[in-house]
Formats: C-alpha cells, sequence, structure tokens
C-alpha cells in the first residue's frame, strides 16, 4: 500500500502548505522592516512628543496671542508714521481736514462720545425651557453668527460712528464669523460672554435694536433658554482705533 504523502491528494496538501509559510514569511520580514524604519527615524528619540498631545484649541489660541501681538506692533508702527506726516508741513489745512475724515471714516481713529453696549451669552449650564416651549436642542443654547451679525446690522443702521466688538474696533472689511462656539474676529479668537459696543446717539441706536426682526427672534429663545441679552448705556466711551492690516488680498486666475 503506498505512502499517503505520495499520493495525489498528499501532494496537493503539501502544494497548499508552501504558499501560506512563503507568505508568513513575507509578512515577518515586512513587520522587521517597519520597526528598522521608525528606530531609523525616531533615531533613539521618542516619535510621540508632548507636541502631538496639543489640542487644536490650544493651537488656535496660540495664534490668536500672536495675531495681537502683531496688532499692537502695527498699532505703534502706525502711531509713528502719523507722528511723521503731522511735521510734513507741505500739506494743506484743507487736505488735513480731508485726511482726518477718511481716517474717521476708515475706523482707524479713535472715536468717542455716548454708546450703547450690547452683551449676549450662552445659556446657563443644563439650561432647561421655560413653562411653554419645546425643551432645547444643543444650538439654541448657544450664541450663533448670525446673532452678533444682527446686532452689528443694527447698530449699523442706527446710525453709529463706530463699533468694536469685544476689544478690536470693526472696519469696513471686518467678517463676524463663529465656529462652535467661539468667535473668530481679525485672526483672534474669543469666547462668550461677547461684547458689542457702540459710539452714537443712543436713542436712535436703541430704536435699532428694537426694530431688528432677527433681534426679536433672538429675545425669544432668551425667554424660552436664558441666553443672555443685555444693553448698557454709556455718557462718554472712547472707541480705539483700527490698529490691524488693511491690505485687501483676492483670488486671481493663475497664469
Amino acid at each position: 500500500m503506498s505512502n499517503s504523502g505520495d499520493s495525489p491528494a498528499g501532494a496537493d496538501r503539501r502544494w497548499f502548505r508552501r504558499p501560506v509559510r512563503v507568505l508568513t514569511a513575507a509578512v515577518f520580514a515586512l513587520a522587521g522592516l517597519i520597526f528598522v524604519t521608525s528606530f531609523n527615524t525616531a533615531k533613539g528619540t521618542d516619535i510621540r512628543t508632548d507636541a502631538s498631545m496639543l489640542k487644536l484649541s490650544d493651537l488656535i489660541q496660540e495664534r490668536s496671542d500672536k495675531n495681537k501681538a502683531l496688532d499692537e506692533s502695527t498699532a505703534t508702527v502706525r502711531d509713528d508714521v502719523d507722528a511723521l506726516a503731522q511735521r510734513d508741513d507741505r500739506s494743506t489745512k484743507a487736505e488735513d481736514v480731508q485726511l482726518r475724515a477718511l481716517e474717521k471714516s476708515a475706523g482707524t481713529q479713535k472715536v468717542s462720545g455716548p454708546a450703547l453696549t450690547v452683551t449676549l451669552d450662552d445659556a446657563p449650564p443644563n439650561a432647561t425651557a421655560n413653562p411653554g416651549y419645546p425643551a432645547p436642542q444643543p444650538n439654541d443654547l448657544v450664541i450663533h453668527q448670525q446673532d452678533l451679525q444682527a446686532v452689528v446690522n443694527a447698530l449699523w443702521q442706527g446710525g453709529a460712528q463706530g463699533i468694536k466688538v469685544m476689544d478690536q474696533r470693526l472696519i469696513t472689511t471686518s467678517a463676524v464669523r463663529c465656529v462652535g462656539n467661539t468667535l473668530i474676529l481679525q485672526g483672534r479668537v474669543y469666547s462668550p460672554p461677547y461684547k458689542v459696543t457702540a459710539v452714537g446717539n443712543t436713542d436712535r441706536l436703541r430704536a435699532a435694536l428694537n426694530a431688528s426682526t432677527a433681534i426679536r427672534n433672538y429675545q425669544q429663545y432668551v425667554k424660552a433658554y436664558g441666553l443672555g441679552w443685555k444693553v448698557d448705556e454709556h455718557r462718554v466711551t472712547t472707541l480705539p482705533g483700527y490698529s490691524g492690516t488693511v491690505d485687501l488680498h483676492y483670488a486671481k486666475p493663475v497664469g
């Protein structure tokens, strides 16, 4: 009787085992290559450093702080330029008046006068609906971009001579943007509560706030879920001039 290992069936079994062994050896060889590559890359150091554990929010805050420092540096240089310009006797009085008017309109100069400050804030932690209102969704409990934009637009509509959001003066190219529950304004990041201050006729400013449909809608959420809304009046407030860059950047076709 012949040995089963020499039978055709046995030959077939040996044929199937051989690729498996080759494949196993290839896997171990690849694993070894990966380990060697990792060692050469690390060069004796720990690849997983503390930097890899930084949160995105920490990186954003770091960039925000750098932008603030750059804004302050720009403001210092602009003051120096303005001081030098005032020493130039070649400009006429009419030209000086025109220049000051343009600087005021551009928001690069301080503005003082009676003012309103509007404060918006997220609802308290674990907020629930007041009687007669549906249970809140997460988006119902935080300040959104359109809420801030509604306040800013209403104050401009009310004849504001200048507007400051948090500690920054708004200019024509300023954009109020929110990501999640944080405000990004001119390269810097802020968390609620958000303060918007406008210099102007306070009666007209209040009337514009009350006339805004978007603000009336926001105040429904104030009543329902406790979002923050407060309007303070000041006899005299001084808004800083815009201190950031005024360069415009735009897209253009390649070539």
